[in-house]
């Protein structure tokens, strides 16, 4: 009788808990196939950025402190989601919108990009001063598009492949620009130097609030369920030590000080175990 391997038991229930983290099984969701047939070609930059588990989830929370300072996205948040309630399951909603729209069958991504267009259309109001916003707005797309872009690749340029060339990173915001577009944003970069001056271009956009700073403390203090929930609090530093002193201000948020060291020793190792587990080579896609 064959003994069972206790290396590749620890390995397949870790990917067992990662996916049902990322994944709604109750509405019976499966983790996204790759396909041959996706919007872009295997092994190309944006592939290798969002398959990425530990660099998204710091990059996606940096992305989210970001987009809290714009009171048109803000106000959208508190009027048309749950996310104060159920912050996973937003969490988790967007994840899996990278998925299929970055390795999944182009069918299926033009089909989510077609549903979240359709919810957008939806999410329309006044802010507190009486200001219109719309969720369709092409600037307010462009914020979002551009503060998740950026942090995305810096996520993974300290986590994961600092050495990555420029022409690569360039080619990641060519290729994001394709579902940015298609979204509706409004400028939309495609190259990391348009994405740095469309962001300093839009700072004037941002406005700090107490709202914004609640949002702020529940993206980095509420703990995420699954496999990644004990290590949290290290992403979670490891995100806000991402974002910009500025934008930490507004948001009263701390750097991390003495806490970055092990912050992003934790966050590199379990990075590096997810890949192991996932049989992924760092700068790897699906």
């Amino acid at each position: 009788m064959t003994r069972p391997d206790p290396i590749e038991f620890a390995r397949l229930k870790l990917v067992q808990g990662v996916r049902a983290a990322f994944n709604d099984t109750a509405r019976g969701e499966t983790p996204v196939p790759p396909s041959d047939d996706a919007l872009f070609e295997k092994d190309s930059p944006i592939r290798m950025v969002h398959a990425d588990v530990v660099s998204m989830m710091v990059g996606g929370m940096a992305a989210l402190l970001l987009q809290m300072l714009h009171p048109h996205a803000l106000r959208g948040v508190l009027d048309f989601s749950n996310f104060r309630a159920d912050m996973h399951g937003r969490l988790r909603r967007t994840a899996r919108f990278i998925a299929v729209t970055t390795y999944g069958h182009r069918d299926d991504a033009h089909a989510a990009i077609a549903r979240v267009n359709a919810i957008h259309a939806k999410v329309q109001g006044t802010l507190p001063d009486g200001t219109p916003y719309s969720a369709t707005n092409p600037r307010t797309l462009a914020w979002v598009h551009v503060t998740e872009s950026l942090m995305f690749l810096e996520a993974w340029l300290t986590h994961v492949r600092p050495d990555m060339p420029m022409a690569e990173q360039d080619e990641y915001f060519r290729q994001f620009a394709v579902i940015a577009r298609r979204l509706g944003a409004d400028p939309v970069p495609e190259t990391k130097v348009e994405a740095q001056a469309i962001f300093r271009e839009m700072r004037g956009d941002l406005r700090t609030s107490p709202e914004a700073r609640e949002v702020a403390q529940l993206i980095v203090n509420k703990r995420i369920e699954g496999a990644t929930g004990a290590v949290q609090p290290f992403l979670a530093n490891a995100a806000v030590d991402l974002v910009p002193p500025f934008a930490r201000t507004m948001l009263a948020l701390d750097r991390p000080g003495w806490q970055a060291t092990p912050s992003k020793l934790v966050t590199n190792a379990l990075g590096g175990t997810l890949r192991w587990a996932f049989r992924q080579k760092p700068g790897g896609s699906p």
